[in-house]
């Protein structure tokens, strides 16, 4: 008895030690993961944090550049905001642009990924890189580059269209019919990231899901209505997401191809551009934060209607369902 005794309380002591152990392992493999993550930690909260609350407090002041007045003036810059026509017009004009680039923004991409997806098309992997490439190109650089192949004058798209017939070609970034088309032909050179990702969902997809598609009759169209798609649903939702959040966030192309005037006629003065307007220019640092805020807000909803959406069109295949 006396042994069996002294055998669970060396077992019990055995236990106590080795949790002891465990604990110690925990505590230093938790140690090292907040030292491994910190670089990012640091940056959050001094990049990203800090200065996000610093605009919302900023937003209830007058705070300007230049001034010396400093004062909290409550929620005036947000009534401001109401009846600030360019807020509203920058609005429309980002939401307008965006009824044209999104569907191009997704269906581009997407046909490209099911063509680079055939098994019978020789060189695949060529075009591939070919496509992904101008992704890895610097934008600005880009710009400057679309910028000169769309000149009215001098442009070689021009150029070709002369040649083939076209007397008067469009004034593309000049005109207000035509700057939208070629914006959304600005931001084709860069979908290549988005076809990447659309192929790698493609290559996902089961074959045997195709191979039951085909006993049962169905043909191209069927099968990618009702079998391709579906399944690669989660990953249009993405770029879907990514893509709409890029639209409030445009400001780069517009900056850089017209100097940021919005030329022509405003019609590219999106919301992004008049946002840096206000915090560069005017050097309203308070009002601006009011309007980054506002784009805050803006963006949430849509990511949060996004979100509320996708349950009745987005095929998880883990659904019980």
């Amino acid at each position: 008895m006396a042994s069996v005794t002294q055998t669970s309380s060396t077992a019990q002591a055995a236990d106590r030690t080795a949790q002891r152990r465990s604990a110690v392992l925990s505590r230093r493999e938790a140690t090292w993961g907040y030292i491994f993550i910190s670089p990012f930690l640091i940056g959050f909260f001094a990049f990203t944090f800090l200065p996000t609350v610093a605009a919302l407090a900023m937003s209830f002041t007058n705070f300007k550049l230049g001034t010396d007045s400093f004062q909290l003036i409550g929620l005036q810059n947000y009534q401001q905001l109401t009846s600030d026509s360019q807020i509203w017009g920058s609005l429309g004009v980002t939401l307008k642009y965006g009824l044209i680039a999104l569907p191009v923004a997704i269906l581009f991409p997407l046909a490209l990924a099911i063509l680079l997806n055939t098994k019978q098309l020789y060189g695949k992997n060529l075009f591939r890189t070919l496509f992904y490439f101008p992704y890895i190109v610097p934008f600005v650089a880009a710009i400057f580059v679309w910028g000169a192949l769309l000149n009215p004058e001098t442009g070689w798209i021009n150029e070709s269209l002369r040649a083939i017939g076209f007397a008067n070609p469009p004034n593309w970034v000049n005109d207000t019919t035509w700057v939208y088309p070629a914006l959304v032909i600005l931001g084709i050179w860069g979908v290549g990231n988005a076809m990447l990702i659309f192929l790698a969902s493609l290559q996902g997809v089961p074959t045997e899901m195709y191979d039951a598609a085909r006993i049962d009759g169905a043909g191209w169209w069927a099968t990618l209505f009702n079998v391709t798609l579906p399944l690669i649903s989660p990953v249009i939702f993405y770029n879907l997401t990514l893509a709409i959040v890029g639209l409030f966030q445009y400001f780069t192309v517009p900056l850089v191809l017209n100097q940021g005037t919005g030329a022509p006629g405003g019609a590219t003065m999106f919301y992004n551009l008049y946002l840096y307007k206000q915090f560069f220019t005017y050097q309203n640092m308070a009002y601006g934060a009011t309007m980054a805020w506002l784009l805050f807000a803006i963006i949430l909803v849509v990511t949060l209607v996004m979100f509320g959406t996708q349950k009745y069109w987005v095929y998880y295949t883990a659904d019980s369902h």
